[in-house]
């Protein structure tokens, strides 16, 4: 099962790794179009954008760039595309992924109100 993280509760998932660990990867999964409309900023984290469709010709990609162990919370529009990915990571050998529950509108709602609504 995939552990669902808030965006509330992101910063203190991201601190809890450690000052010596490597930046989290947030994984956006969203479409193009999607990420022209909103978008969040890297603050404290990497932040990556694979749409979901490509992500099976890029999973091996992401494990040569980051490995395996690296943390990596994914996000869409309301927590379901991510979701998905999310399985699919571990489904693929990726041991650390969180799914941010409620997605990028959760996001603009609970951590960053800049964030515009679509």
């Amino acid at each position: 099962m995939i552990a669902q993280l808030t965006p509330a509760d992101f910063n203190a998932w991201r601190d809890s790794m450690g000052a010596d660990a490597p930046a989290p990867v947030v994984l956006d999964v969203r479409e193009p179009w999607e990420l022209q409309t909103a978008s969040v900023t890297e603050d404290g984290f990497t932040l990556l954008r694979i749409p979901m469709r490509e992500m099976p010709a890029r999973v091996e990609q992401l494990k040569e760039q980051f490995g395996v162990d690296q943390p990596i919370a994914c996000l869409c529009h309301h927590g379901m595309r991510s979701l998905q990915v999310a399985n699919f990571l571990v489904q693929s050998g990726f041991t650390d992924v969180v799914n941010l529950n409620g997605g990028i509108d959760a996001w603009s709602k609970q951590r960053d109100t800049a964030v515009p609504l679509y």
